[in-house]
C-alpha cells in the first residue's frame, strides 16, 4: 500500500514539473514574440524611447548582478564602465574617423575597453570585503568622473559628441531598440549560464561564506575578478549605445551618481541575486522614471529621486526578498496548501547507516561541485 502511494506521488511529481517546464517555456516564447514586435506596433517614438531605455537597464542591471547578485559585494561603481564606454567609442570614432553606422562596430570595441578597466579597479577593490568594497567602488568612481573633467581628450564640461547617423525622424529609435535588445538578451544569457555552472557554483559558495570557499579549493579572487570583468565589459558596451542613441555625453550624464544608485534598486525591488527579478525591477523602475520626468510637477527638481528613494525604504523594510522571490514563496504555498514543498524522505534500513551515509554523501558532493573540478553540484 505504501509503495503505490509513493509510486503516486512521484509520478503526480514529475507531472508537475513537466508542467512548469511547459508554462515557463511557453512564458518565455510569449514574451519574446511581445518584445520583438514591441517597436512595431507602437511606433511613436515616445513610446520606443521607453522601451530603449528601458533595454539598457535591464542590461546594466543584468550585469551588475552577473557580479553582485552572485558574490554578495554591493557594487557602486556600474558608472565607471557605462561612462568609459561612451567615451571608449566617442574617441576611438573620432580618432579613427568613423562615420554613420560604421562607428557600431565599435561597440564590442568599448567592451574591450570596459574589460581593461575592471582588471585594475577590481584586483584593488576585490581585496577587500562589503562595506569597505562599496567605498572604494564609490572612490573610484569619483576619480573617473574628474578624470572626464579634466582630460583633454574627454572635452571637459563641454563633453563628446556621437557621430552623425543620417537616420529618419520616424524610424530613428527602432534600430537602437533592437541593438539594445540583442544585448539585453545576450546579458541576461550570460546571467543564465554562468549560474547553472560550475563558475556560479563558485561565486554563491563565495557569497555564502568566502573562507570556507577558499579552504574548499575556489581561488576566490580569480573568480570574483571573472565576474567582475564580464560585468563590465556588458555595461560598458551598452554605455556606448547609449552615447550614440542621446549623441552627447558629459563628465555628468556619463558619470552620473544616480545611476548605480538606480540600478541598485532595481535589483533590490525584483529580487536581489535573480535573474528575473533583476529584469522585472528594470523593466518597472525606468519607464516609471522617465514618467514621472515628463510630469511638471516632478520635473526640474529631485522629486522623482525622493520618491524612487522612498520606494527602495519600503522595499527593503517590507519585501527584504524583492517580487519575484516573494511571489515565488507565495505561490508555492498556495500550491502546497501549508504542506511542505518538499515531502520528507523515508529511510530504509537502519537510521545509523542511513545517517552516515547521507552525512558522509553530503560532504562529499560540496567539496567536489566546488573546488575540486566536478561539475556535479552546479547542475
Amino acid at each position: 500500500m505504501s509503495e503505490s502511494v509513493a509510486d503516486g506521488s512521484i509520478r503526480k511529481e514529475s507531472s508537475m514539473r513537466i508542467l512548469d517546464r511547459s508554462l515557463k517555456g511557453g512564458g518565455l516564447l510569449v514574451l519574446a514574440v511581445i518584445v520583438i514586435a514591441f517597436p512595431q506596433v507602437y511606433s511613436n517614438p515616445a513610446i520606443t524611447n521607453y522601451g530603449v531605455y528601458a533595454l539598457i537597464y535591464v542590461t546594466v542591471a543584468s550585469a551588475w548582478n552577473i557580479f553582485s547578485g552572485n558574490t554578495g559585494y554591493i557594487s557602486l561603481g556600474m558608472a565607471v564602465f557605462y561612462g568609459s564606454g561612451a567615451y571608449a567609442l566617442g574617441a576611438a570614432a573620432s580618432g579613427w574617423h568613423l562615420q554613420g553606422t560604421s562607428a557600431f562596430y565599435l561597440v564590442p570595441f568599448a567592451g574591450v575597453v570596459g574589460a581593461i578597466i575592471a582588471v585594475p579597479f577590481g584586483l584593488i577593490a576585490l581585496r577587500v570585503r562589503r562595506h569597505t568594497f562599496i567605498v572604494i567602488t564609490i572612490a573610484v568612481f569619483f576619480i573617473f568622473q574628474l578624470m572626464a573633467y579634466n582630460l583633454s581628450f574627454t572635452h571637459g564640461t563641454i563633453g563628446m559628441n556621437a557621430p552623425f547617423l543620417s537616420w529618419p525622424a520616424a524610424g530613428y529609435n527602432t534600430p537602437f531598440y533592437y541593438i539594445a535588445l540583442a544585448i539585453a538578451a545576450l546579458t541576461i544569457l550570460l546571467a543564465w549560464l554562468i549560474r547553472r555552472s560550475r563558475f556560479g557554483l563558485q561565486l554563491r559558495a563565495i557569497r555564502d561564506d568566502e573562507d570556507r570557499a577558499r579552504g574548499l579549493g575556489v581561488r576566490t579572487m580569480r573568480v570574483k575578478l571573472s565576474a567582475f570583468i564580464i560585468s563590465g565589459a556588458m555595461t560598458a558596451m551598452i554605455g556606448s549605445v547609449w552615447f550614440f542613441y542621446v549623441t552627447q555625453v558629459q563628465p555628468n550624464t556619463g558619470f552620473d551618481p544616480l545611476f548605480d544608485l538606480t540600478i541598485v534598486l532595481m535589483a533590490f525591488l525584483g529580487g536581489y541575486g535573480s535573474i528575473a527579478g533583476t529584469v522585472l525591477g528594470a523593466l518597472i523602475i525606468e519607464p516609471l522614471t522617465l514618467w514621472l520626468n515628463t510630469q511638471p510637477q516632478f520635473s526640474g527638481g529631485y522629486l522623482s529621486q525622493i520618491l524612487l528613494g522612498a520606494v527602495f525604504l519600503l522595499v527593503v523594510l517590507f519585501m527584504p526578498r524583492g517580487i519575484v522571490p516573494t511571489a515565488g514563496e507565495w505561490i508555492t504555498k498556495i500550491r502546497t496548501r501549508g504542506r511542505p514543498a518538499v515531502m520528507p524522505t523515508t529511510s530504509i534500513g537502519t537510521p545509523d547507516a542511513t545517517g552516515a551515509g547521507a552525512a558522509s554523501g553530503s560532504g562529499s558532493v560540496s567539496a567536489t561541485s566546488i573546488g575540486s573540478g566536478s561539475t556535479g553540484g552546479a547542475r
